[in-house]
């Protein structure tokens, strides 16, 4: 398959979406070791049994690094109870400090026993180099739990810590600057994933509005690269149908001209009262495949296009349409400009002004802009159409009033020229009845 104006395609993108989630991953595992390396570890607070034998007595201490001991009364006996093997040795000397039964003190501890050892070896190196390595210690947390005469339990614990402690901060800190650092790489990564798709999105909207639009050029991965290829494929096979049906109609529309031709000229030879009638028929042939010519020109022609504010063109065809009598007026006109083929789009508006005179006795027209469409309105005062009408009025040839008099309109292509020039341009028209009487036409066109 052969790719339209288009480079070597890169890796594919489930390559290259491995590798965005393997260098996440790698860079998680960077930060991490970071922090596990470089944040130095928490030094956790601790108390020595003598400051804890004198919080249970009510002394007030300060500390000038650690949280205070405070105490309070409860009903029951704090748990669980701290396991190890210093556990027996800690009880046994507070009991005896505290002048108690080794029964009425109760040491709760929430961490674990690994933990505890690892910390008791550091914290026990730090009290050596201090000359007062003989002494016990509780690491927070811990509950102290001392059994009062009146059966309650006195408790002597550190004040707890409201919010994170200075370690956490440091590295939630560290994790916040990582994910900043990382944001715009990734960023700059998924636009770049993302691109070529856009891209194809809007060369699909774009062949919406003119199938004779440039083949798409999209650099990107392999699977991108297949899907360019295969819409510029159905791009070229549409453009092709479209040009040989009309192509067509265009050659059966011309070729009926010499038949029409050589009948005008055999019923020069047929009676009077004949002749009249059968004139009249050859002339509403003619007039049909001079409209089907003109259709088929318009479609097959393409028009540069240009900017175009809608309400300055439909007010000019609202003044020429006022100076032949019809009544129209432009209710709302807002400023609303976009890319689009000028001659085409006089034409489509001229269209729905004429049947709105000519149906309904009046044409009141809106012009607003509504998202990211220009939006045109017109009512007319007129008694409407069924609605099993409503989209069959759009086909070629078809006319609710049965005669073919220039008086009563046409020969059925007006409505069909109107919508075949706003899906060129992107949009559509559709007809509504109104509840109170008439008819609304409803121009929709992307800006």
């Amino acid at each position: 398959m052969k790719l339209v104006g288009r480079g070597r395609p890169t890796a594919s993108l489930f390559v290259q979406l491995l590798t965005f989630v393997g260098l996440t991953i790698a860079a998680a595992q960077v930060i991490s070791a970071i922090l596990l390396f470089r944040l130095p570890p928490p030094t956790p607070d601790f108390y020595r049994l003598s400051e804890i034998e004198q919080a249970a007595r009510g002394v007030n201490l300060t500390f000038a690094e650690r949280r205070p001991l405070v105490s309070y009364t409860a009903a029951g006996a704090p748990t669980p109870a701290m396991e190890g093997t210093t556990a027996p040795e800690i009880r046994d000397r507070l009991a005896e400090d505290l002048g108690v039964s080794r029964s009425d003190v109760v040491i709760a501890s929430h961490r674990g026993p690994y933990a505890d050892r690892r910390v008791f070896r550091i914290l026990r190196n730090r009290l050596a180099r201090e000359g007062v390595g003989d002494e016990h210690f509780l690491i927070d947390p811990f509950e102290v739990g001392i059994r009062q005469a009146n059966g309650r339990w006195l408790v002597v614990r550190p004040l707890p810590v409201l919010g994170l402690s200075a370690w956490q901060r440091g590295v939630l800190l560290w994790f916040v600057l990582s994910a900043l650092v990382m944001a715009p790489i990734a960023w700059i990564y998924s636009r770049r994933l993302s691109a070529p798709i856009r891209l194809l999105a809007a060369a699909a909207e774009r062949l919406g509005r003119d199938p004779r639009a440039a083949p798409l050029e999209v650099k990107g991965s392999a699977e991108i690269a297949v899907a360019a290829a295969a819409f510029n494929d159905m791009q070229a096979r549409l453009r092709l149908y479209v040009e040989d049906r009309t192509a067509m109609m265009g050659s059966i529309a011309h070729d009926l001209r010499t038949p029409l031709t050589r009948l005008r000229f055999r019923i020069e030879s047929s009676p009077d009262d004949q002749k009249v009638k059968m004139a009249s028929d050859i002339d509403q042939m003619e007039e049909m495949i001079s409209a089907t010519l003109s259709f088929v020109r318009d479609a097959t022609q393409p028009r540069e296009r240009t900017p175009l504010e809608l309400s300055s063109l439909l007010e000019s065809l609202c003044d020429e349409m006022a100076e032949t009598g019809a009544r129209t007026e432009v209710d709302r006109s807002d400023k609303v400009v976009l890319d689009g083929d000028p001659m085409g789009l006089r034409r489509l508006f001229s269209n729905l002004l004429e049947n709105a005179v000519k149906f309904g006795r009046c044409a009141r027209v809106r012009v607003f802009r509504e998202d990211a469409h220009a939006i045109v309105e017109i009512d007319d005062d007129g008694p409407g159409i069924p609605e099993s009408d409503v989209e069959r009025v759009f086909e070629p040839f078809y006319r609710r009033e049965p005669s073919r008099s220039r008086q009563t309109g046409g020969i059925g292509l007006g409505l069909a020229v109107v919508r075949s020039i706003a899906r060129g341009h992107g949009g559509d028209v559709t007809l509504v009845n109104r509840a109170d009487r008439g008819l609304t036409a409803r121009v929709e066109l992307p800006i």
